[in-house]
Formats: structure tokens, sequence, C-alpha cells
């Protein structure tokens, strides 16, 4: 029997992952087993206990502090012990984490097949994001196979020589997933945060939810933005509600600036059911965030996104979403401006998938590595 390991390391990877892990342990013609580096400890345990998947192997490598280079050593030393455990035929990672691309460039020194889940998102500023841009630049040279969610997606990676044969549109697993999620909270799902947040919310004003994290806007950029969100919040007719990272560079300019104001609530980071029937409940989200584009466009919620560039365009061409970066009045008046006008959206049409995607993923990889002789 032909064997496959999935790789991640993060919330985002195993929450987009999930879906993947699940169809594959349907099919006995195969062995999957799943491995994650635990680049987040806490956050990804989080998503492994709501979608009940236990890993085969843990490797632990989350450290205080560490390095880039720290943690990428670490993850090349690390695997290789896993692959002379398991020997897979196969390794399957997603997108653009460090565990994604350092996994994959194991592989490939092992002489070990790749396929890249979420290939071919693009922003060609390879500082933007940091490091993400060049982790999925790299895992797609390496990868034999290249599950593009989107038709752009491909066409960035046709650009780039990649061999059309290996590059499949399948949708954004991110859809599957959150059709998981959303089938366990019509169910009565509960927890003590959602019963938290029940409590705390004033549903008669608009639900504005915020979340920030990344690398590129630390500094200045990050003060701008938690200025603009401390004047939109001076509005009687808004909820801010942000679930504030745990990272210091996010936690000190959020609470010196947003901490004990009307109309804002600053609350831990939420699990990911807790996170997905907030963002239900909400008028209008703004992030950096890359999941959550897709996330707010399943669910047909606006968008801004605090960023000077996205790899995820599709959302931005057909409006659900835009760009303001980190100024401050833009992003006031882009807020002020869906608050008083926005009545929804006339295309419902979603760009990133239908709920399939791992479907689509699976036949294509029992067809094209998995019967090879």
């Amino acid at each position: 029997m032909k064997k496959i390991l999935i790789v991640f390391g993060t919330r985002p990877e195993a929450i987009k992952m999930a879906p993947v892990v699940k169809e594959l342990k349907k099919n006995n013609s195969i062995i999957t087993k799943v491995c994650v580096t635990a680049q987040h400890r806490e956050m990804l345990d989080q998503v492994l206990s709501f979608f009940e998947i236990t890993p085969d192997y843990d490797l632990d490598l989350m450290k205080p502090n560490q390095t880039l280079n720290q943690l990428s050593s670490r993850i090349l030393i690390k695997i290789d012990d896993v692959f002379q455990n398991f020997k897979p035929d196969l390794v399957l990672v997603h997108g653009d984490t460090t565990t994604s691309s350092m996994v994959a460039l194991a592989s490939y020194h092992n002489n070990i097949k790749v396929g890249h889940i979420e290939a071919g998102l693009r922003t060609y500023n390879k500082n933007s994001p940091f490091p993400e841009e060049i982790n999925r630049q790299l895992t797609a040279r390496i990868a034999d196979f290249n599950f593009a969610p989107t038709k752009s997606s491909k066409e960035n990676l046709l650009q780039e020589k990649i061999r059309e044969e290996s590059i499949l549109v399948t949708g954004n697993t991110v859809v599957d997933a959150l059709m998981l999620a959303d089938n366990q909270l019509k169910n009565n799902y509960k927890n003590a945060e959602i019963d938290n947040l029940n409590k705390s919310l004033d549903f008669s004003k608009k639900i504005i939810l915020i979340t920030g994290h990344r690398r590129e806007s630390f500094g200045e950029s990050f003060l701008n933005i938690c200025n603009a969100i401390a004047e939109i919040g001076k509005r009687e007719d808004v909820q801010i509600v942000y679930p504030v990272h745990l990272n210091p560079n996010v936690q000190k300019p959020v609470f010196s600036i947003l901490n004990n104001k009307s109309n804002i609530l600053l609350i831990d980071p939420l699990s990911y059911p807790s996170f997905i029937w907030l963002l239900k409940k909400s008028f209008l989200i703004i992030t950096d965030s890359g999941g959550i584009q897709e996330e707010a466009s399943t669910f047909g919620i606006p968008l801004l996104i605090t960023r000077n560039v996205s790899e995820r365009m599709e959302a931005v061409n057909l409006g659900f979403s835009k760009i303001v970066g980190s100024d401050k009045k833009k992003i006031i008046t882009e807020v002020l401006s869906i608050l008083d006008k926005f009545k929804g959206f006339k295309d419902t049409f979603n760009p990133y998938g239908d709920g399939k995607a791992s479907n689509r993923i699976v036949k294509y990889i029992i067809k094209n590595s998995i019967n090879e002789t």
C-alpha cells in the first residue's frame, strides 16, 4: 500500500488541511499519517481537537523567541526521523509557512514526492508577506503536484514555468473547513467562549471584527491602524471586537491605544469554532490575515485589508474586499462608507470554491501518484 504523510504546523494550516486529512482517511487503499511540527502549539491543538484529528507524529518544535533560521534548521533535522520511520511515498504540505517550505525541501533531499496545497498565491514582493511569499515560491519549485485554489493561482504558476500537467485548480480547502465547522455550529455546538461572547456583545449594534498580526505591519503602521480603530469606536452604532494576537508587537500598541475605550472589546485569541461563530455575526471585518479574506468572502461579509498588497486578489476584484493599507484616514473613510452604505453584495459567487476542494485533491492524488507503478 502507498503511504501519504501530511505535515503542517500552524493553526491556519491545520484548518485548511483538516478536510484533506478526513477525505484521505476514507480511502482504505492508502496509508495516511499526520505529522505536526507545532510551529503554533496551543492554537494548533485547538483546531486538532475540534476536527478530531490525532497526529501520528508530533515534533513539538515551538520555542519562545526562536528565529526563523532556528526553526527552519530544527524542522529539517526532525522531519528526517519521521521519513525514516514511515517512509512515505508522498508528502503533502500547505501554503506558505516555514513548516511547508522546509518539509518540502527535506522531502526533495530524500527523493520523496511533494504535493503543495494552496499553491500559486503571489504578491511578487518578497518582503510582503514576509517570509510567506518566498516560502510559497520555494515550495512551488520543489512540488511535484501543485493544487491551485483559483485560476489566477494557476496562471501565476504557469508564468513561473511550472509544468501545467502538475497543476490542478481545486478551490480552496478553507471553504471545505468552513462548511464542516458551520454544520457543527448549527447543531447547537457550544463552548465557554461563545457563551461569553453572547453575553458581552451588543447585537443591536454593527459588529466590527478586527485581527492583526503580520510582521510587516509592526511599528508605525500598526500604530496607525490602532489609532484608526480608536476613532471608529467613537461611533455609538458600532461594537468593535478585537481578539488580540499574543505577539508582544501586537499586544503593546493594542492595549496602549485601545484598552478601556467605549464600544471596543479586547479579548483573548479565540478557538476556531468560536472565531467562525463571531465572524458570522459580524457586519464588517478589518484584517491583515490571508485566510480571513477567504472566510469573509464565503459568508458575504465586507472586508478591509490592512496591507499594501494581497495575494488573494479574487475577492478584491469582485468587490468583496478592499486594500486600505495602514493609512489612518483611508481606513476611517472606508469603514464609515461601509457602515453607512453597505446593504449586501449583489453577487454571491464565492471565488474561493464550493466546498469540494479536498475531494478533488484526493482523486487527483490517487489517479496521478498512488496508482503509479
